[in-house]
This record gives C-alpha cells, sequence and structure tokens, in this order.
C-alpha cells in the first residue's frame, strides 16, 4: 500500500486490475467499510454489506474519476449499500447511545467547531525509550477505538481519519448533523481520556 491511496500509480494499478493491489486495498480498508455498515445497519447486516461494496468497487473502479478521494468514494459505496439492505429488510438502524443527548461542546477540550482548544501536551520523540512509550501509547489508542460504540467509532474515522465534512458524515450515517458532533464529541473525549491516563501513568 503507498502512503496515499489516492497516489495515481496506485488507482491505475487498481484500474488495470491489478489483484494486489486490491488485496492491499482491502486489507487496509475491509475493517472501516464493516464500521459504516454497522453504524448503519447494524451487527447483523454489516459483513455481508461490506462484502458487496466491494464487489461493486471493484466492479465501478475503472469508472473512478477522482472527483473525492478514493476512501470517500468507498465509504459511499458502502452506505449505499447499507441503506439498501435497509429498505430490502424493512429495518432502521439504532442510534441508542445519543438518545440522551447532552452538551455538544467541551468548552475546556474543544472549540465551538469541534476543533480542539486544549489538545495533548506534544512529546519531543528523540530517545528509543520515548519512541517505545509513543508506540505503547498507539497500541492504547487503538484498543480504545476498539470498544468504542460503533456509531461513534464510524463518526470518528469519517472525521478525524478520513477528514470528511460534518454533513457528509450526517448523510452516510443516515443522522442528524447534530448527533453527529455528539458522537464526534463522545468519542473524542473518550480517546483525550485514554491519552491524559496514559501521560500520568504510563498505563492504558
Amino acid at each position: 500500500m503507498p502512503k496515499s491511496i489516492n497516489d495515481p500509480q496506485f488507482i491505475a494499478r487498481l484500474q488495470a486490475g491489478d489483484n494486489n493491489a486490491f488485496k492491499s486495498l482491502i486489507s487496509t480498508y475491509h475493517q472501516k467499510l464493516v464500521i459504516v455498515a454497522r453504524a448503519i445497519a447494524g451487527d447483523v447486516f454489516a459483513e455481508d454489506i461490506a462484502q458487496e461494496a466491494w464487489a461493486s468497487i471493484f466492479k465501478a473502479i475503472a469508472k473512478f474519476e477522482g472527483r473525492s478521494s478514493l476512501s470517500t468514494w468507498m465509504i459511499q459505496i458502502v452506505s449505499n449499500e447499507a441503506k439498501s439492505r435497509l429498505r430490502r429488510e424493512k429495518r432502521h438502524s439504532s442510534y441508542g447511545d445519543i438518545d440522551d443527548i447532552g452538551p455538544s461542546v467541551d468548552s475546556d477540550n474543544f472549540n465551538g467547531s469541534g476543533h480542539w482548544s486544549n489538545p495533548p501536551s506534544h512529546w519531543e520523540i528523540n530517545t528509543p525509550e520515548l519512541m517505545l512509550q509513543e508506540d505503547q501509547l498507539r497500541q492504547c489508542i487503538e484498543h480504545t477505538l476498539t470498544v468504542l460504540p460503533e456509531n461513534q467509532k464510524a463518526v470518528f474515522l469519517l472525521r478525524d481519519v478520513e477528514q470528511n465534512e460534518l454533513s457528509s458524515i450526517a448523510d452516510t450515517l443516515v443522522i442528524s448533523e447534530a448527533n453527529v458532533r455528539v458522537l464526534l464529541h463522545r468519542a473524542r473525549l473518550r480517546l483525550m481520556a485514554t491519552i491524559n491516563h496514559y501521560q500520568e501513568t504510563g498505563e492504558c
């Protein structure tokens, strides 16, 4: 996998049907697509939806024109697959953990636009010991992501990893933009707590 999946040479390999390129793409992005599918349609159908999305991606990649990033394009495909499955199953996704919506902005850590106002302190990584600490912190953060509710995880990945707009995330997950902000806020607070705890104790 190149540093960016939007690398023109990598996309050209995908469009040429390079199986190794597709294997690399799937190994990197499969779990993200499952998370989005689960957030929209629930756990029962998530894996099937992701597999259907990969089939659609494989069929449509030759027509990809680069009007959006490749990851955004793929997320839109899995989103459409999930919504289609919902219509077929006549089900509605559940977002139980946002029923008790509280304030959506933490004035101590985030500003009104959702950006950090009090970010974690920067660590200078200039010794093997500190590099090891950073790797341990990364593992703590990754573990925290695995235990987040799926809708919080989906919003966090779409916003802070994939850099999608809030309105686009709301459309993808079929929720309001206000709920996107709340879910993002909660995910960030959980990760902030993990970082602070690690810096204070050296443990997850």
